[in-house]
């Protein structure tokens, strides 16, 4: 017999279940990385668009917002690919591969010798968030089950747009005093080392997912897609609801990617220095970030459909005020900021969760890759768009075009997206 002194205790492997209270933990660690994970794109909102026409004299807008283009064709690829990865890999390294490739980032645009290497930058930075952003989300949607999805998505997605918002108001303030490279992009390098260290640490999640399959009914015959190809098509056009919300996704990251390259230009020529500027693109995703922790919790109480809609046309009346008080631009970009970020705020949990709440366990992660593939397509789209319509007509017909499209975009979600909460 042994003693107690030399017993070899064994502790029993600690049961799974689903829920927030239940896994605080690892959900906290989440948001944390993801913090980090809004943190290194926040770099770029102030700074980018004044490095491409100040510091290597592009005269072009559509070539200035190149490194958007790059971005958001990225990262849209990147999110479709990472829900079929899934299948062959744990979220968990898919995490880790993200913060490994999104390393180079900050130095690369700290010290990068021409245009070329700030779009080779965006390429990385792309694969770092699709990666990153995908697993935090999906991980936490699988940590609380069905019955907090809302608040779920909403805590992860205020967690990165918050960090997204101060880190562009913090590199205003840094260009301001030390100008535009290479102090500000530098502070990236803290994101990617505690990104990557709480990535270590942090759990896998498919013990959750099986546990949350187990108790899912099964979907009727025919309705489940297989493979990510007809998932992509179900969502894309086939299922009316999922069609709603990822042409709602997309017009919404359309208006984030247009203001990231509009606004800054948009202001300094209205006379605003660099500070004035990174105070307004930080009002934006900081609103957009802090707002979710309630309009996250709103959507499972009230449902989704409301706040997508009403998010939506709220869009379209920031872009207005832009416009109606541009002879006053700090009040015009302050108002017209904080509008579009209360107005994102209430869109993005609402359409993540949606997309999960149509979408069965066994093709979830292909579905919301599908939508996240068609939300940050907006990027580009709002890069490519914003560029012709500059060059063409000016800033100021950019966002006339972009209040009409989304106001538009409203009504559509209002037509085709149903509410369907799943029993549980």
């Amino acid at each position: 017999m042994k003693t107690p002194s030399t017993a070899i205790t064994k502790t029993a492997p600690r049961p799974v279940v689903l829920g927030l209270r239940e896994n605080w933990l690892q959900f906290t660690l989440l948001v944390v990385v993801n913090v980090c994970v809004g943190g290194l794109v926040g770099l770029e909102r102030t700074t980018v668009p004044l490095i491409g026409s100040d510091v290597f004299g592009l005269t072009s807008d559509l070539a200035v917002f190149s490194f958007i283009i790059a971005f958001g064709v990225t990262k849209a690829l990147t999110n479709l690919a990472a829900g079929a990865l899934t299948s062959r890999f744990s979220r968990k390294q898919l995490l880790l591969a993200g913060w490994l490739l999104g390393t180079p980032v900050p130095f690369a645009l700290a010290w990068a010798p021409s245009w070329g290497w700030i779009i080779a930058a965006n390429v990385l930075l792309g694969l770092n968030q699709g990666l990153t952003w995908s697993m935090t989300v999906n991980m936490k949607i699988d940590l609380v089950g069905p019955e907090r999805r809302g608040l779920a998505t909403g805590l992860n997605e205020a967690a990165g747009y918050t960090a997204v918002g101060v880190t562009a108001l913090f590199t205003g303030y840094l260009a301001t005093a030390y100008g535009l490279r290479p102090v500000p992009e530098l502070i990236g390098v803290v994101f990617v080392a505690a990104g990557l260290a709480l990535s270590l640490v942090v759990r896998d999640t498919a013990a959750h997912v099986a546990l949350e399959l187990s108790r899912h009914p099964r979907p009727s015959p025919g309705e489940e897609p297989t493979g990510l190809a007809k998932t992509f098509a179900r969502v894309s056009w086939h299922h009316r609801s999922l069609r709603g919300a990822s042409q709602a996704g997309l017009v919404n990251n359309l208006n984030d990617g247009l203001t990231w390259g509009v606004f800054p230009l948009l202001f300094t020529d209205h006379g605003l220095g660099l500070a004035a500027v990174g105070l307004i693109k930080g009002v934006y995703p900081i609103l957009w970030g802090l707002g979710q922790t309630y309009t996250g919790h709103l959507a499972d109480r009230i449902g989704r459909k409301p706040l997508i809609v009403w998010g939506m046309l709220l869009q379209a009346a920031g872009f207005v005020l832009a416009l109606v008080l541009l002879s006053t631009p700090l009040l015009a970009g302050i108002l017209a900021s904080a509008t579009l970020g209360i107005g994102t705020a209430m869109v993005y949990p609402a359409l993540i969760a949606s997309v999960s709440d149509h979408a069965h366990p066994t093709w979830r992660a292909n579905a919301l890759g599908t939508y996240r593939f068609w939300r940050d397509i907006g990027y580009a789209a709002g890069a490519l768009v914003a560029g012709i319509l500059a060059d063409a007509l000016g800033l100021n017909a950019t966002v006339i075009a972009a209040a009409v499209l989304t106001a538009a975009s409203g009504l559509f979600a209002a037509h085709w997206i149903t509410e369907h909460r799943p029993a549980h």
